[in-house]
């Protein structure tokens, strides 16, 4: 399997798993790789970075939907 198709593998499992922590590690990992191509480095850090804002966009509403919810009416429940 070429290099190139193993980072795609390790940026859809780290993406799939939905934690932010590694999804950085990856995205710092493949700054260093000098296997891959300024073009492939960067597709896949790209991949990594709209995942880890979508996640972030999430979280927040996420969050003020729960902020909503406890204070419907004006009182906090």
């Amino acid at each position: 399997m070429a290099h190139l198709d193993e980072i795609i593998e390790r940026v859809d499992a780290t993406i799939a798993g939905g934690v932010i922590a590694p999804m950085n590690e990856l995205l710092i990992a493949l700054s260093d790789d000098a296997a891959l191509s300024r073009e492939e480095r960067y597709q896949q850090q790209q991949r990594l970075r709209v995942a880890i804002a979508q996640h972030g966009r999430h979280h927040r509403e996420e969050a003020e939907a729960r902020r909503e919810h406890l204070t419907s009416g004006g009182l906090i429940l």
